[in-house]
């Protein structure tokens, strides 16, 4: 197992090197990699009960001793007397989900906050967490995915050409970008944009990510990740010039959704590890919402790579968009695009805050963006309200209803065939861990938000590629 893997089990970085010895050394012995799995497990959640333990028995001590000197620390802490405020927008909300909103508002820097109807279970803030805080940034609060963002293109190929020109289509998405975990771009074939001659040097980390960032400029990478060519219906003349077409009517789009890609989930973890580490009073049940103070050196470090990540992720789409429109000999009529992993200063209740926006879509007074739902159902493409309760923010997306394991468990290729081919959707690849099925119903989620966004127009998937079976996750 990576040192990051044991991380997220909950072995603090000082003890990874020990856990994964023994983690090889019980593989050796025999043990398959979900027994080894349960077993760290139940080392992390009372580690004196596995003292004696073959041959996690060191491990276990080791994990006892760390966790009795960081209570030890954590003693300082003072629980603010009365929660910050939040709201959640639909029904039926994923328990676990709620606990970390209630946990998030807990935090001393939190002003409020807001659940939106595709929240679910994640690192610290659950995705769907909209938070302001005082002066103060937490990592986990942004996401792994630093900008993971959305992207839609129109072009002047007629919806025809789905049909028509499909072979075409497929060549474009697959010889134009790249899927997978580590997904690049040789040296001869990267791709060049404003954002490489930037100063990748605003901090020590971004300075040695330049060249990783160059060789993923226009890749997709893994998880729920996606690049698809679908038909955009426009159905009303404001909804047109919304997305600034001239004419209503049902176009050929291009959507994608991906991020800042290794570079972002490196400054990512980065940041989160350093935060955790600079907030040792917080209780266990609050690490992963550890902060940065925004005054602090730390602060500044995570704010300037931040941006530096939301701009290599827009760039990253831009790619994507342009080498696939000039791969087809296409011209684009319009474009729309936002991030939904982002951290923003913002005025609120008359005062400035940090507006954390982990899986959750700007929606301002009038602000256009793009909420996406499965493989199978149609994407939405939607203009703010500036709901003051939401803090100008919506869904993200449809929201999942199971785990990426679960998933794998549960469902068969054959059935989801039949779904794909009952809606009229080719899938060039993807895992069991990103069927439809294992996704809330887009238009539930989006009944539950009429007072935040409007709908302005539809795009339905007609052809769909994401990182083939196996690949692991990177949102």
């Amino acid at each position: 197992m990576k040192a990051r893997q044991l991380e997220k089990l909950g072995i603090p970085r000082q003890l990874t090197l020990l856990a994964k010895s023994l983690v090889k050394e019980a593989r050796n012995a025999g043990q398959s990699p979900d027994q080894v799995r349960q077993r760290l497990n139940e080392i992390v959640t009372n580690p004196v009960a596995h003292r004696q333990d073959a041959p996690f028995g060191p491990l276990a001590a080791a994990l006892g001793q760390w966790q009795r000197a960081a209570d030890r620390m954590r003693e300082g802490f003072t629980p603010r007397e009365e929660p910050a405020p939040w709201r959640q927008w639909g029904d039926d909300l994923d328990a676990n989900a709620i606990a970390q909103m209630d946990n998030a508002c807990a935090l001393p820097v939190t002003v409020r906050g807001a659940l939106m109807p595709d929240a679910h279970l994640g690192y610290g803030l659950p995705i769907g967490g909209v938070l302001a805080t005082d002066n103060a940034v937490i990592p986990y609060a942004v996401g792994v995915d630093i900008a993971c963002r959305m992207k839609l293109t129109v072009l002047d190929l007629p919806p025809k050409a789905l049909e028509s020109q499909n072979d075409r289509l497929v060549r474009a998405i697959e010889t134009e970008t790249r899927f997978g975990m580590g997904a690049h771009f040789d040296a001869g074939k990267r791709r060049d944009h404003d954002v490489m001659d930037e100063d990748w040097s605003v901090t020590a980390l971004t300075r040695g990510l330049k060249d990783k960032a160059h060789a993923q400029l226009g890749t997709s990478g893994s998880g729920n990740h996606f690049v698809e060519f679908g038909t955009l219906s426009v159905d009303d003349g404001p909804g047109a010039s919304a997305i600034g077409l001239p004419q209503t009517g049902t176009y050929l789009a291009l959507l994608s959704h991906s991020g800042s890609r290794g570079p972002g989930s490196t400054v990512a973890g980065h940041y989160s590890r350093l935060a955790m580490n600079l907030q040792p009073q917080l209780p266990r049940h609050l690490q992963h919402l550890a902060w940065l103070d925004m005054e602090s050196d730390e602060g500044q470090s995570y704010w300037a790579a931040m941006q530096l990540m939301g701009r290599y992720a827009a760039a990253n789409h831009a790619m994507i968009h342009r080498y696939i429109a000039r791969h087809l000999g296409a011209r684009v009529l319009a474009d729309i695009e936002n991030h939904h992993n982002f951290a923003w200063r913002e005025t609120h209740d008359g005062r400035t805050v940090i507006v954390h926006r982990k899986g959750a879509t700007p929606a301002g007074l009038g602000v256009v963006g793009i909420i996406p739902g499965s493989m199978a159902s149609p994407a939405y493409v939607v203009r703010g309200r500036g709901s003051m309760g939401s803090m100008y923010s919506a869904a993200h997306g449809a929201g999942r209803v199971m785990s990426r394991r679960k998933a794998r468990m549960t469902y068969r290729w054959p059935a989801v065939r039949d779904l794909l081919k009952q809606r009229g959707v080719q899938l060039i690849s993807a895992g069991l861990d990103e069927v439809p099925f294992v996704y809330k119903d887009i238009d539930t989620v989006m009944g539950h938000q009429r007072d935040l966004v409007e709908t302005v127009a539809r795009f339905d998937p007609k052809l769909v590629k994401m990182a083939p079976e196996g690949e692991k996750p990177e949102d």
